[in-house]
């Protein structure tokens, strides 16, 4: 039976970071769920580092979610992966979400998150007190809000938890989340 991956986002996710690990996930034979506030064409942007201090943001293509946060049952999904961009600033609002979140950390299921993906755990801090990840270094401090702490490395993985920097690291954060969820 083939495993099952349960993406979460919404619009304004950063284009890289969700097509790369719903590609990814499909090619390895695994089944996919794009899980969003609404079922709709999510509206996905590009960040890219220019000679800017912080990330420049442009409209990127659109992606489907077959599924909205309420239709989704967490425990029939083997692995859960939180892309970053500006979608978890919002999503995080929807309690449906929160308990999408909650099952796999309680379950001790793989969890993928990367870059902006950690402000979803600020709502979730009973499940990141004392745990280490990273994040793209401006959600530093909702990292540590959360009482987790944040690690200074492009990639980090804390048992069931592999988080990313940005979109650069994909390549070796689907490694590594490929490695939780087998």
């Amino acid at each position: 039976m083939a495993k099952k991956v349960l993406i979460v986002t919404g619009d304004a996710v950063e284009a890289l970071e969700v097509y790369y690990p719903y590609y990814r996930c499909l090619e390895e034979g695994f089944e996919v769920t794009i899980a969003a506030p609404k079922k709709k064409k999510l509206h996905t942007v590009v960040h890219d580092f220019l000679d800017w201090d912080t990330y420049t943001e442009k409209p990127g293509y659109l992606i489907e979610a077959h599924a909205s946060f309420d239709e989704v049952d967490p425990s029939e999904y083997d692995g859960l992966i939180i892309p970053g961009g500006r979608a978890p600033e919002f999503i995080r609002m929807y309690d449906s979400l929160l308990k999408i979140v909650a099952h796999f950390f309680e379950e001790n299921k793989p969890v993928g998150a990367i870059c902006h993906a950690s402000l979803i755990f600020t709502s979730l801090r009973e499940h990141l007190k004392g745990r280490e990840l990273t994040a793209y270094i401006a959600c530093k401090p909702e990292v540590e809000a959360s009482g987790a702490t944040y690690i200074e490395e492009k990639l980090h993985v804390d048992g069931n938890l592999v988080s990313g920097h940005d979109w650069s690291n994909l390549p070796e954060f689907m490694r590594e989340f490929f490695k939780a969820l087998k």
